[in-house]
């Protein structure tokens, strides 16, 4: 499908209130067949989301430590992972220290899923993962561990505002882009 095909399908589907705001942008080397040019999305203008753009303005993980030591990042916590952890210790552990093993396992898993995910997305081609957006249901897409199959779904209008808000929880153990993505969304409600 061609690039212009896939945007005017992609804006078809964008949410009414960042009409004007999102934009889906692509360039292209006319004279250069071999090299396929980059599509990328903006907010007010400013380019956000460039898969291999390594300046981009979304705060992109370099190491786990790094992730581990953010305090930004929460960890919800649910009480059948305490008891498990508990039983794991046999309860010789201090229930306040019980919180820290579970979040520090949690956050260790978290961080190797976000790296994965940043580095498939830096490989990513926009013009595949806006197909399949296209061809899959809008539940597959925000449920998903591809950043940019969360993103197109965050914005798109058949995403209604107590599906946005219902997910909150959700969006907090994703990628930064997808956080950031949720926050213009919600916003907008």
């Amino acid at each position: 499908m061609s690039w212009s095909k896939v945007k005017q399908q992609l804006e078809g589907f964008l949410s009414p209130a960042l009409q004007g705001k999102v934009e889906y942008r692509a360039t292209s080397y006319r004279y250069v067949p071999d090299k396929a040019g980059q599509c990328y999305l903006t907010v007010n203008k400013k380019n956000v989301l460039q898969m291999n753009d390594p300046t981009n303005r979304i705060r992109w993980y370099q190491s786990e430590q790094e992730i581990k030591q953010d305090a930004s990042i929460q960890i919800p916590i649910s009480k059948e992972e305490l008891d498990a952890l508990r039983e794991e210790t046999q309860g010789n552990v201090p229930e306040e220290r019980l919180q820290v093993i579970a979040r520090g396992r949690k956050i260790g898993v978290l961080a190797k899923e976000l790296m994965t995910a940043q580095s498939a997305l830096s490989k990513s081609n926009f013009m595949v993962v806006a197909t399949k957006f296209l061809a899959t249901s809008i539940e597959e897409s925000l449920e998903s561990d591809d950043i940019l199959l969360n993103v197109l779904a965050l914005i798109d209008r058949r995403v209604g505002k107590k599906r946005i808000l219902n997910i909150s929880e959700k969006v907090k153990l994703k990628h930064p882009i997808v956080q950031y993505f949720y926050a213009i969304r919600v916003n907008t409600i």
